[in-house]
């Protein structure tokens, strides 16, 4: 089993985290069928927006500690940083627009990914959990692609207390595009990503790369803004 897989529709494509026996938690070789899956359906030009989502109605629950902690440590744990920032690059350089799709919970490195996407659909009852302060940690992607879209004040309402913040608040702090019901958030997701699919070729692309374009870094000295690189 695919520890990420892609859906191809008419226009756009999802591209869906799947280890839903962890919900979706983040190891090595997750976050490297993330960044190759990206990398794949932006080189496809019939794609025109991605949805990324978790599978089976949960986005993502964070590092997967157990994987972490293994008596015998993973393979793959001592790449995890370069396999992770290989992940968040590839986020960062999509030149299609990303929706998320964000059901029950994103939580400290789910939440980075839904912070990543360009915009996010939420369920009234999910929440997104930047919570590594509460843990005396570091937030780096969390606030990188915070300090990408968002005021100071957002940032700090999301990241310096750590709390769970749900659906209804992150639309009124300009986080979510969207907030619908629990069980309608990926069709909701479909049905905004085939929208802007079906609007004429090259738009999409073009706005993206405006918006991108205030930015004097590319995904690594921006990131390493944020990590101390």
């Amino acid at each position: 089993m695919s520890e990420v897989e892609i859906q191809l529709h008419d226009g756009w494509a999802e591209v869906i985290l799947n280890r839903p026996q962890r919900k979706n938690a983040i190891t090595g070789p997750l976050g490297t069928a993330l960044a190759q899956s990206l990398q794949e359906v932006n080189a496809l030009d019939e794609v025109r927006v991605v949805v990324l989502r978790g599978a089976d109605g949960a986005f993502c629950s964070g590092l997967d500690l157990k994987e972490f902690n293994a008596d015998e440590p993973p393979d793959w744990l001592q790449d995890f940083q370069t396999i992770w920032r290989s992940a968040h690059r590839s986020m960062f350089e999509c030149s299609k627009p990303i929706i998320g799709a964000l059901e029950r919970f994103a939580i400290n490195g789910g939440a980075a990914l839904a912070l990543a996407c360009d915009l996010l659909v939420v369920g009234e009852g999910a929440f997104l959990q930047v919570g590594e302060v509460q843990m005396g940690m570091a937030a780096p992607y969390n606030l990188a692609w915070l300090g990408l879209r968002h005021a100071e004040t957002t940032i700090s309402q999301v990241a310096l207390v750590g709390d769970r913040i749900y659906g209804p608040e992150l639309l009124r702090l300009g986080v979510a595009q969207e907030v619908t019901g629990d069980d309608e958030v990926v069709g909701s997701a479909h049905a905004l990503a085939q929208k802007l699919a079906d609007y004429p070729e090259g738009g999409l692309e073009r706005i993206k790369a405006g918006v991108r374009a205030r930015l004097e870094y590319g995904a690594d000295a921006w990131f390493d803004r944020y990590t101390g690189n």
